[in-house]
């Protein structure tokens, strides 16, 4: 929808030479328990072995690569190379620079306590024949005495009234004694009249509105075998991306709805009474009634149509075996490009009517990638067709429904004349990624949100192997460390998670959407890759998929399979990683037959600049003196037969320069943010120039970019202006975090006052702020975010207290980067508030 850890035992899992295995280098498990110096005693002749490696130093060792009978694909380059130390810079400028002039990494370094080894709640037992319906509320999972075999779904969306019609009969198997069923619904409005189990009505409908579950009680308890419960329902087409939703276009000058469903990762409920969860798979036969004028697309082809008048009633085949967050309806007006897979499936890229010709490069990714993954994965994609949908207001980057894979149009459609570098890569990887989840997430599923990573992770990993080989003068690999960053600075948290994190409610499971399910869940596996070799690990791979298509597996399944194709130890080996929080930075030395080794963690510039705020003149100064040479290198005009990251890298050093203050690049106007660094409320020309640009331009990836910069100034009423646009029409709730994202550090206060943002020196008020509001869907967040206010608290006043310390190797250990942003506006503004005092005070 778009990453390590403790015994003192020796384990092999680090990179062997790219595409073998062998013995030659070995892992510690790492350990985060107290006390931070450990002293491992191995045997003399296992000594070579014990080098202590994380995900991240493993990613330095070379280019993954796909099995040796296919390495055509992908030729050898082990060692792609380092990143350039320009690279490595903008990192510091990211949190230095921005420090002084606005923004902010993300985490600081802090180790928790010791791992978290407890395994994810099993399924409920099964209920008993009596008692009552108030037993199944707040339960972390449904019980397991009735499951749905298939389901006929009937729906009527009413695009001008914003509203749905709909009735649903589902083939339910009752397996245990029992009187009730127990299922999911939300946000619906159920005919109670109409709701029947075979002949039998209910004598009890309950419904928990704050679990999101519907609980039918009868006056006998029910007959054991199958049955089909049936009801009729209405809903909303709502406007917070989430359930079933309109989203807003343009046609012909006008302003018309399309209806959009995003179920991921419980929100079927919202569009159908079902039961949500990823482990109750059955077969869906759908039939929807929309304006004969309109296409409307699901998961599986048309079977067949029929056109009365205005309405027309579109029945589609039926589908494989699938969870019920992978169901998916979009209906609308598009136009498409198509291709063909190597083995006939139809590719198909919708866009909006003018469009189509930017769905090209994406159609060519997507057929590309469906051919390499039949291969990689051992079994062919199992439907017979694939739509990608661009969708004008989305909330995640794109999500993976089997067989109609929808998109947020910029991480969709790429334009030869005017699109960056950096969006095409980001197009490629984003359809690289969904499509790989056609088998790891759709074909085989994890059993319960605990093994999220199993998706995500493998998803993230794949799609860079995939793009890779597409695109081998890309670099990939090389890139793929900056993005790990990310988790590490997540993952140095006490409020962090283990990648297999306990799920307990419905209302945590996005909360684990984060770089520790992403990131650090790819990272983990291609170390995994790099030790197995990579024919051995496709081999094992392909043999999970295979035992494990059309049905649910945990991460203990995927390590059993692993090991029994590869003789390895495997689960042993990641079970260290997969359950534990945090990572080490470990400093080791040999002494004798031992092997000291010793966790520490690192100093961060940009405490140091908040701390004492006069070096922050001399730290700009010095990141300009260096960022100056590259940028002279590289030239502000592209070259031709420059190489793609160069092509990257170019807009990043002149953007870094601008954030620094460098005058003169600000002067010949690198970049739309030196346009603001000198706009005032009295002197808002410039201003205004970029509000018209943002709203005339026909590019989605430059109105992006704009947007984003709109309140990077120290003006409070061009600040305010700015921030007032995320409740207006002009902005899209899903972009509206870019607004936020851009304000300079100077502008906290003005935040804060507007909307009780945070600061290095308000985490008591923050606290107070949050404590009198519901927090459920975002508590971890929030508690991560204050752990970071806290952590900056603390840093400013040991450096304060320590003059000469701030003056200390100011540049090592910097964290890098600056973390994604997933928050979206007007459903997910609370869930906003963490983030936005996150980005403005660490």
């Amino acid at each position: 929808m778009d990453h390590y850890e403790a015994d003192a035992r020796r384990r092999p899992i680090s990179p062997s030479p790219v595409g073998q295995g062998g013995d030659g280098v070995g892992i510690v498990k790492p350990s985060h328990s107290p006390p931070l110096r450990y002293i491992y005693s191995p045997p003399p002749t296992a000594l070579r072995q014990c080098a202590l490696l994380s995900p991240v130093t493993l990613s330095l060792a070379g280019r993954p690569q796909l099995p040796s009978h296919r390495s055509s694909m992908a030729p050898s380059r082990a060692g792609a190379g380092a990143v350039p130390v320009a690279v490595a810079l903008l990192a510091v400028v990211a949190t230095v620079a921005v420090a002084a002039a606005g923004g902010g990494g993300r985490k600081m370094a802090s180790h928790g306590k010791g791992a978290n080894l407890e395994v994810s709640p099993g399924p409920p037992a099964p209920a008993p024949a009596g008692g009552s319906a108030g037993q199944f509320r707040g339960q972390a999972r449904l019980p397991r005495f009735a499951a749905p075999r298939h389901y006929e779904l009937r729906l009527r969306p009413d695009l001008v009234a914003c509203t749905f019609s709909g009735s649903v009969a589902i083939t339910v198997a009752v397996s245990a004694s029992t009187r009730f069923l127990v299922l999911n619904a939300a946000d619906l409005s159920i005919n109670s009249a109409s709701i029947r189990f075979q002949a039998l009505a209910p004598t009890e409908v309950v419904f928990f509105k704050e679990d999101g579950v519907l609980v039918l009680g009868f006056a006998k308890q029910l007959p054991l075998g199958e049955g089909v419960l049936k009801m009729d329902f209405t809903g909303t087409l709502n406007d917070q991306m989430r359930g079933f939703y309109r989203s807003k276009y343009q046609y012909k000058g006008k302003e018309r709805n399309m209806a959009v469903t995003q179920f991921e990762s419980v929100d079927a409920r919202r569009c159908f009474p079902c039961w949500d969860e990823p482990a109750f798979k059955a077969k869906f036969k759908l039939t929807l009634e929309v304006p004969s004028e309109l296409t409307a697309l699901s998961n599986m082809p048309v079977a067949n149509t029929t056109v009365a008048g205005p309405i027309k009633t579109i029945r589609y085949q039926e589908s494989p075996l699938m969870s019920t967050y992978l169901v998916a309806i979009v209906v609308g007006l598009f136009e498409y490009v198509e291709g063909v897979t190597a083995k006939g499936t139809r590719v198909r890229v919708y866009t909006q009517v003018g469009k189509s010709s930017q769905g090209k490069f994406a159609l060519d990714v997507g057929v590309k990638s469906l051919n390499l993954y039949k291969d990689y994965f051992g079994t062919p994609f199992p439907l017979p067709k694939m739509d990608m949908v661009a969708i004008p207001d989305f909330a995640a980057g794109a999500m993976e429904n089997y067989g109609l894979v929808t998109y947020r149009e910029v991480a969709l459609l790429f334009d030869d004349k005017s699109s960056s570098a950096s969006s095409k890569q980001n197009v490629a990887i984003t359809v690289a990624h969904e499509l790989a989840h056609q088998w790891f997430g759709n074909l085989v599923t994890m059993e319960w949100w605990t093994h999220l990573w199993l998706n995500e992770g493998f998803a993230t990993w794949v799609s860079h192997l995939a793009v890779d080989s597409f695109f081998p003068q890309w670099n990939i690999w090389t890139q793929f460390l900056d993005s790990t960053t990310t988790a590490l600075r997540l993952d140095s948290l006490e409020e962090s998670h283990p990648i297999e994190v306990e799920i307990h409610h419905a209302s945590e499971v996005d909360q684990i959407f984060d770089a520790i399910s992403y990131e650090k869940g790819a990272s983990v596996i291609r170390m995994l890759h790099s030790y197995l070799g990579a024919d051995r690990f496709q081999k094992a791979l392909a043999s999970y998929i295979k035992k494990y298509a059309y049905s649910n597996a945990k991460t203990e399944d995927l390590w059993a399979v692993f090991e029994k194709e590869t003789g390895e130890p495997v689960k042993d080996l990641m079970t260290s990683w997969t359950k534990q929080k945090g990572y080490p930075v470990i400093n080791a030395k040999l002494k004798g037959n031992d092997m000291e080794l010793e966790q520490v963690t690192a100093s961060v510039a940009k405490i140091s600049v908040d701390a004492t705020p006069g070096l922050a003149g001399d730290i700009k100064q010095l990141l300009i003196k260096i960022l100056l040479s590259p940028v002279e290198k590289l030239g502000w005009d592209p070259k031709n037969g420059e190489s793609h990251l160069d092509v990257m890298l170019r807009p990043m050093l002149l953007l870094a320069l601008v954030q620094l203050g460098h005058s003169k690049t600000i002067n010949e106007g690198a970049a739309y943010l030196a346009v603001m660094q000198n706009v005032s409320s009295s002197n808002r020309s410039g201003y205004d120039a970029l509000r018209k640009l943002y709203r005339e331009s026909a590019e989605g990836e430059e109105r992006l970019r704009v947007l984003g910069i709109l309140s990077s100034c120290r003006d409070k009423g061009i600040v305010l202006e700015s921030l007032n646009l995320i409740f207006t029409n002009e902005v899209r709730s899903q972009d509206a975090y870019l607004v936020v994202r851009g304000l300079q550090t100077e502008a906290r206060e003005i935040a804060w006052n507007w909307l009780k943002f945070a600061s290095n020196e308000k985490s008591a008020e923050v606290s107070k702020f949050f404590a009198t509001r519901t927090t459920l869907g975002f508590e971890r967040t929030l508690k991560q975010s204050l752990e970071n206010v806290r952590i900056s608290a603390r840093w400013v006043e040991g450096i304060k207290s320590e003059p000469g310390l701030a003056q200390t190797e100011l540049l090592a250990g910097v964290t890098v980067g600056v973390g994604n942003k997933n928050a979206f506006l007007p459903y997910h503004l609370q869930k906003m508030l963490p983030a936005m005092l996150f980005d403005c005070s660490s």
